[in-house]
């Protein structure tokens, strides 16, 4: 679908009305339909562009897209030149099973990313020619007059003309978890999303009231319609799997090629024919390609990512497992990640200055009240006469319910009526009872910023913001008594609970005896009142989330939070969290916006150096991230909104929460089905584990295939024949390793992952450590091998097949033994218990088994050229290959030392 230009760049919330209609041509009664016709041919439908279904044969060739898959491709066309056809087909069963399995993974967890383009496909009311419409949303175009009322979805950025009571639920765009008042009128020019409360935005809820306005965008040029271009247009940066793999394959690609030709000069020299070289060529690349690597990988991430759902955490696309593992910086959003998202009463303050913190989350009546000074002691409603009044205006003049029905607390209305009722709950006092008291309402309304309640036992209960109460207000209660209002006094309480991140509401009351029973109350009709105190809201952070932040440092993880919500209660939290301090500077959207462009340094340094991020657009945090990537870092980004989707896919890893939105949880790629922060650190820590045991398959097959061409190597050079064939070298890495490597990616964790700083953005596979292990292993087991092999041709009387057959199982058994020097990077192999991966000694007893069994059987014994041999030749080549244990052991000994001359404490947290 081709979107039409549309008008842009207008600041329609600063513009009077009357401009409103002359820039879009049009009254309060609405379009023609030869306009309406006229417009939508020059703007387009007003929907967004359907993302294109992934298909299963797209998720495999997508498998496939793989440079290792291209080397063993490369391979077993070669073996079919040379005339060994059983070659190849081991290598392209390999690739078969390779792409089996990651596409069925990816195919199960893959969606169809459609719910951007649902978010504006629905019914609207319009007004055309002065009479009112239902017509689909996707007919409407810029000017049309659209009526709003409660219970409808926008469905398009709306410039509001008139309002009543209107308020909407915007947090798919702000992440804000408070409903906003909405108004008509002008703004100020440079004010961000949340704070144009003049406009309706596309895909947003009307909760309460009505009104109506003129459609200003359609389409893409809605602000979802910008964020689904974001994301429809922004890269998904390469997982840190992804990227160590490719560099990884392609040196292990340029090796072979760098090796073969080396071998190919030094046999051409030695008088070998063109033949005898490609013969020893192909099988050089055979055993130098770590041909199961591809399912070992496969399997391993396979097995992370069902271990992460065990966590809560599940993984849309095998590579991202590992990306988890590998983050330096989490960008967490604080609405519905690190708090409840549910708007929670947990302060009251009296006149007399009296403080009462209340227990509990979220919108239920579980918890108790207790004075700041007495800790100890719960506090009931009835001790105190403010508290009683607090409660029963609380419960009066309130437009919202809050019930247990079995045992399960079901809410309606209002965030913040139903915190009070679930406050006054936790006071022992039972709203459904006390809220029939009231008789007539005054609604809340923006404009008026308090609701009034006539009650029938004849007082009038009012509450809303501090200065606006106040002003009805010449007393206040202290010890059940009137005095004086101290106006100061309690703007400076409220000022204190607002610096501390809280929303505050004022409560008054008076008795009413000239009360009649009749309806429409004015405000005028409102006497003079009593203060009783405030209550401040905040919305609750979750139990686990200061613990797993503290979780994150000392894993190595800077966490930065980014929301739409209030700079001051944004830094609250983040102080309560651990993120931020009282000295931290919170940087909000216009001190990014004065920064200019993302590019320059003066913009890379503030986001640098902060920790908290308040009121930033959808477009600043993608930005945000973008500069986080081009530092160097591996970032992580959690977020639920329509708003979040931009970064979710712009980061290495898209952390989106499963009571989020569709669009979050499709561009990601994990989610965490709690929405809780620690389910992330915990799929940190599987990540980690991944990616341990990820290394530990590698370390197994490039050592063994290391080993294998050292064999070849000093074969060559001491003018030995080939020391086994190409189909036998395929034997060792597809079936005897191929079972090992498998049962070795069902490693546990080993202990204190959590505790070691993320591996550098830059550190390859391939770190000083890999290579080390690798070098000693690989010179171990091809040295022992070689002289044997050596010896057998030099010093024996044996046949050229029998010695290759004893070769051949002197190599499973080395394998067999190097398997569990693998286990551990650093831990001695004799400190790990059997039982933390039984399958692994199934694993290598099932491989030995295989190959002893294939010696017995004539089908096998023609395809591997083997044959069988004694008990006393078995145990023997068994005794040959234990010296790769010992040698290991005493690698790891001295490198363990080494390491904790240098880091004491990473050491230690290891054991």
């Amino acid at each position: 679908m081709e979107q039409k230009k549309q008008i842009s760049g207008e600041a329609w919330h600063s513009m009077e009305d009357s401009g409103i209609f002359d820039k879009l041509n049009v009254s309060k009664g609405g379009l023609s339909p030869e306009e309406v016709k006229s417009r939508r041919e020059n703007y387009g439908e007003n929907k967004l562009p359907e993302g294109k279904k992934v298909t299963l044969l797209e998720i495999i060739l997508h498998q496939l897209l793989n440079p290792l898959i291209y080397i063993l491709i490369a391979a077993a066309i070669a073996s079919v030149a040379i005339g060994e056809a059983k070659d190849a087909i081991f290598i392209f069963l390999v690739i078969v099973i390779n792409t089996a399995i990651g596409a069925y993974q990816e195919y199960t967890a893959e969606k169809s990313a459609t719910t951007l383009q649902k978010l504006l496909r629905f019914k609207a009311n319009v007004r055309r020619e002065g009479k009112q419409l239902s017509i689909p949303s996707e007919e409407l175009v810029p000017g049309d007059v659209v009526l709003l009322e409660s219970g409808i979805k926008v469905p398009a950025d709306i410039r509001l003309i008139e309002s009543s009571g209107l308020e909407m639920d915007e947090s798919l765009l702000t992440g804000e978890s408070v409903s906003v008042k909405k108004k008509s009128g002008t703004l100020a020019e440079n004010l961000g999303i949340a704070e144009r409360t003049n406009m309706a935005f596309a895909g947003s809820t009307v909760l309460y009231g009505r009104g109506w306005g003129v459609v200003v965008s359609t389409g893409l040029e809605t602000e979802v319609g910008k964020i689904s271009m974001h994301v429809t247009e922004s890269e998904s940066a390469k997982p840190p799997l992804v990227q160590r793999m490719e560099k990884f394959i392609q040196q292990i690609g340029i090796l072979i090629i760098v090796l073969s030709l080396i071998i190919g000069v030094m046999l051409y020299l030695q008088g070998s024919g063109l033949m005898d070289i490609f013969f020893f060529v192909v099988a050089l690349a055979v055993s130098a390609i770590p041909e199961g690597l591809p399912v070992a990988l496969t399997v391993a991430l396979s097995i992370a990512a069902k271990r992460m759902a065990k966590r809560n955490v599940i993984v849309r696309k095998l590579n991202s497992v590992e990306s988890l593992g590998s983050c330096t910086v989490i960008a967490s959003d604080k609405t519905g990640t690190l708090t409840v998202n549910e708007q929670t009463a947990k302060r009251v303050i009296l006149p007399d200055g009296s403080i009462f913190n209340i227990e509990g989350e979220g919108y239920n009546g579980d918890g108790k009240v207790f004075r700041e000074n007495e800790p100890e002691r719960e506090i009931s409603f009835s001790e105190n006469r403010e508290l009683q009044k607090i409660c029963r205006i609380a419960v009066c003049a309130n437009e919202a319910s809050l019930t247990k029905e079995n045992d399960k607390w079901v809410h309606n209305g209002d965030s913040m009526d139903v915190a009070l009722l679930g406050m006054s709950y936790k006071f022992g006092l039972n709203p459904v009872s006390a809220e029939e008291d009231q008789a007539d309402l005054i609604p809340y309304e923006s404009e008026r910023k308090f609701s009034a309640a006539f009650c029938k036992n004849s007082n009038i209960d009012l509450k809303g913001a501090v200065e606006t109460v106040l002003d009805f207000c010449d007393t206040m209660s202290i010890d059940g008594s009137p005095v004086e209002l101290d106006r100061d006094l309690i703007l400076e309480q409220a000022d204190k609970l607002a610096k501390q991140g809280y929303r505050v509401l004022a409560f008054a009351n008076r008795k009413f005896p000239d009360y009649e029973k009749k309806k429409d109350y004015k405000p005028e009709d409102i006497p003079t009142l009593t203060f009783y105190g405030l209550v401040g809201f905040i919305d609750p952070l979750r139990k686990e989330a200061r613990g797993s932040v503290e979780q994150c440092k000392k894993a190595g993880i800077k966490v930065i939070m980014i929301t739409g919500d209030h700079p001051s209660t944004a830094k609250t939290l983040a102080c309560e969290l651990g993120i931020a301090n009282e000295n931290t500077k919170v940087i909000n959207g216009k001190m990014l916006q004065e920064a200019n462009s993302p590019n320059t340094k003066a913009y890379k340094d503030l986001v640098a150096s902060a920790t908290v991020f308040a009121r930033v657009s959808p477009s600043q945090k993608l930005e945000i991230v973008d500069v986080l990537i081009g530092e160097g870092e591996f970032v992580a980004v959690t977020g639920d909104g329509v708003n979040d989707a931009p970064a979710l896919k712009r980061a290495n890893i898209g952390v989106a929460m499963g009571s989020g939105t569709d669009v979050a949880k499709e561009v990601g790629s994990m989610i965490v089905v709690d929405d809780n922060f620690s389910s992330i650190v915990a799929g940190v820590e599987e990540g980690r584990f991944a990616y341990d045991n990820v290394r530990k398959v590698i370390y197994l097959l490039i050592s063994t295939g290391a080993a294998e061409v050292i064999l070849f190597i000093c074969s060559i050079l001491a003018g030995l024949p080939l020391p086994l064939l190409a189909v036998q070298l395929l034997w060792l890495n597809l079936v005897t390793n191929g079972i090992q490597d498998v049962a070795l990616a069902f490693e546990k964790g080993e202990p204190g992952a959590m505790k070691r700083k993320p591996r550098s953005p830059a550190e390859k596979i391939f770190n000083p450590l890999m290579v080390k292990q690798t070098l000693v292993s690989s010179v171990t087991i091809g040295i022992i091998v070689f002289g044997f092999w050596f010896w057998l041709n030099n010093y024996t009387q044996m046949e050229e097949f029998h010695a290759r057959n004893l070769i051949l199982l002197l190599m499973v058994f080395m394998q067999n033994f190097h398997v569990f020097n693998c286990r551990s990077e650093r831990v001695s192999t004799f400190k790990i218990p059997l039982t933390r991966n039984v399958l692994l000694v199934f694993g290598v007893l099932i491989a030995q088994g295989i190959h002893v069994l294939s010696m017995q059987i004539p089908f096998m014994q023609n395809i591997l050229r083997i044959e069988p041999i004694t008990v006393s030749e078995w145990f023997y080549i068994l005794l040959l290959a234990v010296p790769i244990i010992l040698v290991m052991e005493l690698f790891k000994l001295f490198n363990v030392k080494k390491d904790k001359r240098a880091n004491p404490v990473e050491i230690n947290s290891r054991n």
